[in-house]
């Protein structure tokens, strides 16, 4: 055994599981917990015999931790250990430590909950907080709890909230080791770039080759960044350094050679997140930091999953670094400046709070979980993506309306995908060889290549023309141009672990002959979409969202799509895969979803109402015809709507009853005791179906309104005590001394206004007064050309201090106009002069 950190604590560790049987172990990269540990465990008593099973939450570390356990007991992978990942398993009747990836663990305590060969179970890097690595341990609980008390629990990590994880494992001890890492010296950049992230990229890996001697890790966000730094590389180093990619998706060889390391030439290793933590690269002394990583995160609103490129978390950047400092020395290069890095995130949210849940609930239903609340959590999942999860689980009958699991539900958990393409190839009878190519497009990245600046079109129909073809040249390079090889190999090998699944599963009845549309329709009802306008590429989801075809795609000229990859967008999502699909099709895959009803709605484009009997699949409309006598209360209801998207503008008011409501609403702040009602836009439009709706027999139109009479109906609204003092308190004119009545004009929330001629006044000694003497009006005074004097509501001050300089003032230039020297014996007129003067 080495001499490492880790190896003084390994007796501790090993009575610590033996007296208390859950362990929490904290120890930085380095320590060599991920190797040491198992072997040294898998010789204690306490195990009698029964196998250790290791959880690595990534299946490159998965196979190098067995590998190199292996090679410290001088044997082969797969004997005393052995690992088991995504279409690779190496282990026999020998082993004894299995390392095993999150799924596989999953899927052993599904089908033997009581684990009787396993003694203990490891999680390795639980830091990460993958989903699956917390639903694995919530079942390991649970197992612990009510199966197997004997079970042993170690949690393992770097980084962690060890006192959490310990009160999770009720109180388990913490044991704390040190790590064996050489010093790394961060270099950042001085100030924020300017360049663009790919430039930015390529001058820190240019920068690194020219300071530093030995391999360099590069890390980036995704396999796309990966490519398009390899291709500006490759053309910018010498041809004795080598550029080489890693990433998850890579075949096992692929990733086996950039494991072994290459003394002779130097390495550029440009890599996603899978070389963050459990895994040594030898040769690379130098670290190079996007500062980027690409996590998935789920939206409930939309019950869309997108994968966004955010900044790396401090913590995440602490283990990159340590990369560099493994096995000596090292630099790491940190293309972000120090002022952005005190901005960074301590830590990532753990996958549960961001994902989409539905693969998950689906495992709980299986397991006899409805709520999550029955199991124990380090972060409970959020109460709105697990209703989200079982709405769609409802929808593809993986859960009855109980959320219990359905045979099919059983039937999808045992093919290993997301629920979505499980359902399509559980009920795919005849078609079980469409639906697998589909299915492995669907699950894998994209087989076409992608060229910078090229948009290629996302009918999912011409990926699988080109994947047949490939297939039928022997699997070579046919269109190569087109296609990305490693991606169609991926997509290969996993149909052929699926069809050989289902070689036991036996098929649901599907009608008749689906085809690509139908099939996909399985897997994404909540996709089905209908074009908006035959002028358009924005399509309508079952769900009531938009999404946005690329400009200009063929498939646009289809009213109906199924859209199997998209985005969640800021307003509209944005699709990545589709196929086009027959209203036919729609009816046969979602017949138990489908309602015909009668709808009676508003029509702002015709501003009518709009009574149509529709056939229904959630807000996509794939019939409809007109009822001919709809119900009144409907079609009132419709017209009310119709009122209130329009505006209270669109009744019919004239003058006459536009002043008239200021009156009453005059008369209401004046007497604010006396409950006249309110008569505002906001309330009027608020209480539409208690004063306008018992009118609206027969009026479906707005052309209709004009029909109304809104005076007598608004008046109706006042006792018939307000009718009669209404026009008492605010009448409609004022009787003039000279004779005649002027009429009076209110707006509430401003005194009344009386305009009248100056000389119609005379005689007047007081400024008239409304509401039983309370409220004078506001004089506006009019000279003979109409046009105002004075503004006042003290008219006896206005004769007294203002008459004589207006007298002095108009009289030259109104010659003909009586202007008296006292205006209060003076004869009223509203004539150029009273007669005899």
């Amino acid at each position: 055994m080495l001499e490492l950190p880790i190896t003084p604590l390994l007796p501790g560790l090993a009575e610590a599981l033996e007296t208390r049987h859950k362990v929490v172990l904290a120890a930085p990269p380095g320590s060599g917990k991920t190797t040491l540990v198992p072997l040294a465990l898998i010789k204690q008593s306490w195990l009698e015999g029964k196998q250790i099973l290791m959880l690595e939450p990534r299946r490159l570390a998965a196979r190098a931790a067995a590998q190199r356990m292996a090679q410290l007991l001088n044997e082969k992978v797969g004997e005393r250990v052995g690992y088991q990942v995504r279409f690779d398993r190496q282990v026999s009747s020998k082993t004894r430590i299995e390392v095993v990836t999150e799924g596989i663990l999953t899927r052993r305590l599904q089908d033997d909950p009581e684990l009787a060969s396993i003694g203990l179970i490891i999680f390795d890097e639980f830091h990460e907080r993958s989903l699956q690595a917390d639903l694995s341990l919530a079942f390991t609980l649970d197992v612990i709890q009510n199966l197997r008390e004997d079970l042993r629990l170690l949690v393992m990590s770097a980084t962690l909230d060890t006192d959490a994880v310990s009160t999770l494992l009720g109180g388990a001890p913490v044991i704390t080791a040190e790590g064996q890492s050489f010093p790394v010296e961060c270099r950042y950049l001085e100030r924020a770039s300017q360049l663009n992230t790919d430039d930015l990229l390529v001058s820190g890996v240019l920068r690194a080759v020219r300071e530093t001697a030995g391999d360099i890790l590069v890390f980036l966000p995704g396999t796309g960044e990966i490519r398009r730094a390899e291709a500006a590389l490759k053309q910018q180093l010498p041809n004795d350094v080598k550029v080489l990619p890693l990433y998850g998706e890579l075949s096992r060889a692929e990733q086996d050679a950039v494991l072994t390391p290459q003394p002779d030439r130097r390495r550029i290793i440009l890599s996603t997140s899978i070389a963050e933590t459990s895994l040594t690269i030898e040769g690379v002394t130098t670290v190079v930091d996007s500062g980027w990583s690409r996590r998935p995160r789920f939206d409930p609103n939309s019950g869309l999953t997108r994968l966004e490129t955010i900044r790396v978390s401090k913590a995440s950047a602490t283990q990159r670094a340590g990369r560099a400092g493994r096995q000596g020395p090292g630099v790491c290069y940190r293309l972000w400046s120090l002022v952005e890095e005190g901005r960074l995130p301590a830590f990532h949210p753990p996958e549960l709070i961001e994902a989409d849940l539905a693969p998950m609930v689906l495992e709980l239903a299986l397991w006899g979980v409805s709520t999550p609340s029955e199991l124990q959590w380090l972060d409970m999942p959020p109460a709105g993506a697990f209703a989200q999860a079982q709405a769609l689980l409802q929808r593809l009958d993986a859960l009855d309306v109980q959320n219990r699991i359905t045979k099919a539900g059983q039937h999808m958990v045992g093919l290993a995908l997301h629920p979505r393409l499980a359902h399509m190839l559980s009920s795919a009878s005849g078609e079980r060889a469409l639906a697998l190519d589909l299915a492995g497009l669907l699950s894998e990245r994209d087989i076409l290549r992608r060229v910078p600046g090229e948009i290629r079109s996302i009918d999912i129909v011409e990926r699988i023309q080109l994947l047949m073809s490939w297939r039928k040249s022997g699997r070579q390079a046919a269109h190569a141009k087109l296609l990305d090889l490693q991606a169609c190999k991926q997509v290969d090998r996993a149909i052929r672990q699926w069809g050989r699944r289902l070689q036991h599963k036996q098929a649901n009845d599907v009608k008749s002959a689906l085809g690509v549309g139908g099939l996909l329709a399985l897997a994404f009802p909540d996709r089905i979409a209908k074009r908006a306008s035959t002028a358009d590429s924005r399509y309508l989801l079952v769900t009531g969202r938009a999404v946005q075809l690329p400009e200009g795609d063929p498939l646009s000229r289809h009213e109906y799509l199924v859209i199997a990859a998209m985005d969640a967008g800021k307003r509209d999502g944005r699709a990545y895969l589709a196929a086009p699909i027959a209203v036919d099709q729609i009816r046969e895959t979602q017949e138990t979803h489908i309602q015909t009803c009668s709808r009676v709605t508003w029509d702002p484009a015709n501003r009518a109402v709009l009574a149509r009997e529709e056939e229904r699949l959630g807000a996509v409309v794939l019939s409809a015809r007109l009822l001919p006598d709809p119900e009144f209360t409907l079609t009132c209801e419709a017209m009310l709507s119709g009122i209130r998207q329009m505006g209270i503008v669109s009744l019919p008011w004239s003058d006459e009853t536009l002043q008239w409501r200021e009156r009453v609403a005059s008369v209401r702040e004046w007497l604010p005791n006396d409950k006249w009602p309110d008569l505002s836009d906001v309330t009027l439009l608020d209480q539409l179906e208690a004063w306008l709706a018992p009118w609206l027999k027969g009026v479906t139109r707005v052309d209709y309104l004009k029909k109304l009479d809104l005076g007598g109906i608004l008046k109706s609204m006042l006792s018939w005590e307000q009718q009669k003092n209404l026009d008492k308190l605010a009448p409609t004119h004022l009787d003039l001394p000279c004779g005649t009545r002027k009429r009076i004009e209110y707006h509430a929330g401003q005194p009344p206004i009386l305009a009248v001629k100056l000389q119609a006044l005379f005689g007047l000694q007081q400024t008239p007064t409304l509401c039983n003497g309370t409220v004078p009006v506001i004089l506006h005074l009019l000279s003979p050309a109409q046009r105002p004097i004075q503004v006042t509501q003290d008219l006896a001050g206005f004769w007294q201090r203002t008459y004589a300089e207006v007298r002095k003032e108009l009289k030259g230039r109104y010659p003909k106009h009586y202007w008296p020297e006292d205006p209060y014996t003076a004869v009223p007129t509203s004539r150029v002069r009273p007669k005899n003067k």
